[in-house]
């Protein structure tokens, strides 16, 4: 297997490197890099890992990936064999070594090449310079911690505009508003927490605390049970003289078939609980960014803005000393 950063072998064709027209795809190449907003991030098309284009040089192209910090140097050289490799036809994405991925997903920006189909092909009547399905939006890219601190922030300011407390007052919009936002926090929020579970586990033993500024968590040990296989069960039942019927019920999922092809009817032999609930259905992410960004505009608009996020550090500070004491 190809190291990172490395073409594996099938690619290998250094006779062909350094050909007029291999130079004229790699500047192509450069220059829609160049165009690419600050931060635009792209997604490796197998393995489906975020990175960021660090720096384009004239032999290589700097990368790197988000979930690891890693940075990876993509050079020139290999770009100019997957060009004159691609001249026989298109490349299977899904077959791609991970070092290869990245060079692909770049590729793939290359003016006279495209993405489609899982396959990379040459193809300058379809391919848009700088344009990739392999590109992400910046709002996609956002980290956890980024959407749950973006919602919150969302909810923060919703909350802000009520003008009552009886929240049944409120007309339909912005009560589906609110539930929406209320729902994304808790979800992002719970995802989070269970990120943060593992270092926590890994620092906490037996009995012990850990006392934040917020608040205090222990490690907590609970027990969920799983049935062992009937024959385990049932010879274990013999061993103690315990008849099998005690045991011994109803299976739900074999009811169920009956009630599919028998003329049962279900209320014969289920108690049925109807529970009413909101569900959401669709979150429209282009409209939470749009108040976020008017909400980062009005921040900075407001006089002394920066005195004021000063003053709060300070305040924060200062609680933590008293606290400390």
């Amino acid at each position: 297997m190809a190291a990172s950063g490395e073409l594996c072998p099938v690619f290998l064709r250094p006779q062909h490197v350094g050909r007029p027209d291999m130079s004229d795809a790699w500047n192509g190449l450069r220059e829609a890099l160049e165009q690419l907003d600050a931060g635009t991030t792209l997604e490796t098309p197998v393995s489906e890992r975020q990175f960021e284009v660090v720096k384009t040089v004239p032999d290589k192209v700097d990368v790197r990936y988000r979930d690891s910090g890693e940075e990876v140097s993509l050079y020139r050289d290999q770009f100019e064999i997957i060009f004159d490799r691609l001249a026989d036809g298109p490349i299977d994405l899904g077959g791609l070594q991970p070092g290869v991925e990245p060079y692909a997903a770049v590729v793939s920006l290359s003016p006279g090449h495209s993405s489609a189909g899982g396959q990379l092909s040459r193809s300058p009547a379809d391919a848009r310079g700088g344009m990739s399905p392999h590109l992400v939006s910046p709002e996609a890219a956002r980290t956890q911690p980024q959407r749950v601190h973006d919602d919150a922030v969302l909810l923060a300011d919703r909350l802000e505009q009520l003008e009552t407390d009886d929240l049944s007052t409120l007309e339909m919009g912005a009560l589906t508003d609110l539930y929406v936002l209320l729902s994304d926090v808790q979800r992002g929020s719970d995802r989070l927490r269970r990120t943060v579970t593992e270092p926590l586990l890994t620092r906490l033993g037996g009995d012990q605390q850990l006392r934040g500024r917020f608040g205090t968590v222990r490690r907590t040990t609970r027990e969920r049970r799983t049935p062992k296989d009937d024959a385990v069960v049932l010879d274990a039942l013999d061993e103690h003289g315990i008849p099998h019927e005690w045991v011994l019920g109803v299976d739900p999922d074999k009811l169920d078939v009956v009630l599919t092809v028998t003329d049962l009817e279900e209320s014969a032999v289920y108690d049925i609980d109807e529970q009413v609930y909101v569900q959401k259905t669709d979150v429209d992410e282009d409209e939470k960014v749009s108040r976020l960004r008017g909400l980062a505009d009005r921040l900075a608009e407001i006089e002394g803005g920066e005195q004021l996020e000063d003053d709060i550090l300070a305040l924060e500070r200062r609680i933590e000393e008293l606290s400390a004491g």
